[in-house]
């Protein structure tokens, strides 16, 4: 008796219904299906299925089976296909959907290594802040912060952890002063999202203290806006404060462009995670992008935006610019 063949046949005959359409499906004669079911329960000794003229059912030991035999099968045809995968040439098109502010700043510079690597596989990307349903949409790999729903069906990878930062341009600080704690963020103009829950006050708590110190600020919002990039522009410009993830104005830190207020305090976290449908039978273009994107991001729970841009480096960059940093925890 050929037992992966009959786990196969049984298996079939159970997601069917009956001996009819599994013989169908598997493109035998209701003979030689029977024929395999009937060796399979005299092997095993003991029925797996009830038969009835109308209907079949699983036995109590058949339901048992049936469990340790699907992932028998899924084993095997997982082990198949990363057989084939790593003797297969990646090709053909990519789905691939994220959020805007993560798709634009972090997953787009990466994009031409990926392609340089594997030239046969042509990247189709969808940016937008609407929800997405991955499986409807056609989408193998999705991009999505942890504000978002994900179905609980998809496997979710988390690839970073971003902290949410209070920033404000030079210009901005030399016009209008630095505020001296959290709470004199009342006394600034703010570019705030759209987001109703967030559009008359911003959450902080002291990081020395801990989440005991949670609270809300009130906000004066000079502007709103729906897009993190329209902000990150205005406060370029210097507008007012904005409230942003590190994965977005870790560069401008670096270069001077922003500064980083009351770094002791935190304003949020947001993590973000790579999603795909099933981990079992990936095609080479996504298992190759899923590895890729992966190593690109070795430490989920570090905020690696933040690596250059230690305490006293944003400190010394306040002075060098002469604005006074009240809100420095040695500051009279």
């Amino acid at each position: 008796m050929d037992r992966l063949q009959s786990m196969r046949i049984f298996s079939k005959v159970v997601e069917l219904g009956n001996f009819a359409r599994a013989a169908m499906a598997l493109d035998m004669s209701n003979a030689v299906v029977t024929r395999y079911m009937a060796d399979l329960e005299s092997h095993l000794g003991t029925r797996l299925l009830n038969r009835s003229t109308r209907k079949l059912s699983l036995t109590d030991t058949g339901q048992v089976y049936l469990e340790r035999v699907r992932n028998i099968l899924a084993d095997i045809d997982d082990a198949d296909a990363i057989a084939s995968y790593a003797a297969k040439k990646p090709s053909g098109t990519l789905r691939i959907y994220s959020v805007p502010h993560f798709g634009k700043a972090q997953l787009a510079p990466l994009l031409p290594e990926f392609v340089k690597e594997y030239p046969d596989v042509v990247l189709d990307i969808k940016i937008t802040d609407h929800h997405v349903d991955l499986v409807e949409e056609g989408i193998d790999v999705g991009f999505y912060l942890d504000l978002q729903k994900v179905d609980a069906s998809m496997i979710s990878r988390k690839l970073a952890t971003s902290e949410v930062l209070l920033c404000a341009s030079p210009d901005y600080l030399r016009q209008h002063g630095a505020p001296k704690s959290p709470d004199d963020v009342s006394n600034h103009r703010c570019l705030n999202f759209s987001y109703e829950f967030l559009r008359d006050h911003w959450m902080v708590f002291d990081k020395r203290v801990g989440r005991d110190s949670y609270r809300h600020i009130p906000i004066q919002s000079q502007i709103f806006s729906n897009n993190a990039d329209v902000l990150r522009e205005c406060a370029l410009a210097g507008m007012g404060l904005v409230l942003r993830t590190s994965f977005q104005l870790g560069d401008d830190l670096k270069e001077g462009r922003l500064v980083r207020l009351f770094p002791e305090h935190c304003f949020g976290a947001v993590s973000i995670s790579m999603v795909y449908p099933s981990r079992r039978q990936l095609s080479a273009k996504v298992r190759r992008f899923v590895d890729f994107v992966a190593g690109k991001f070795p430490h989920p729970e570090e905020d690696t935006w933040l690596g250059g841009c230690p305490y006293h480096i944003r400190t010394e960059k306040l002075k060098e610019l002469g604005i006074p940093h009240p809100g420095h925890p040695r500051a009279a």
